[in-house]
């Protein structure tokens, strides 16, 4: 019994030893400097990098995963408010929304060489990619499109 727990802690400790040299060179390399808020950042702001500072490494603290890099952070949204001095979570940074609940929004229709565009009110918040409820304020029919990167919902036939 004893043998099979020590061999146990003896692979989990090879397992943890082969991760430590890429984590050295890493903070050896300078490469590893945080982002942390320059200024308070509230829910729904979009980040700029003049928000931004650098994180000593060793200072580095906050719960979970956090953003080791200024290009994991730079044009998210922040989805809770975060605070200089602290790690940035992972969790809490999202990508902005391009579509807003109850916002008007440009519906588009595309078949071929057609196209057809109207305005719409949007039912869902939705960042680019994201599927969304719009109801087309002509016809007052509720359709499901998905937000182009330019905020325009394109919206199928069927």
């Amino acid at each position: 019994m004893r043998v099979a727990g020590a061999a146990v802690a003896f692979a989990a400790g090879l397992w943890l030893a082969a991760g430590l040299p890429a984590a050295a060179q890493q903070q050896d390399a300078g490469d590893f400097t945080p982002p942390t808020p320059r200024v308070v950042i509230y829910p729904g702001d979009v980040i700029h990098d003049d928000m931004l500072s650098d994180l000593p490494a060793d200072t580095a603290r906050g719960v979970g995963p956090f953003a080791e890099t200024r290009s994991a952070v730079v044009g998210k949204m922040a989805r809770r408010t975060l605070l200089p001095g602290a790690a940035i979570p992972l969790a809490a940074l999202d990508f902005p929304r391009l579509v807003t609940n109850g916002g008007a929004v440009k519906l588009v229709y595309v078949d071929g060489g057609l196209e057809i565009s109207t305005v719409g009110m949007a039912l869902q918040d939705g960042a680019a990619g994201d599927s969304v409820k719009v109801r087309n304020d002509d016809s007052g029919v509720t359709v499901t499109g998905v937000v182009r990167p330019d905020g325009a919902v394109l919206v199928s036939g069927g």
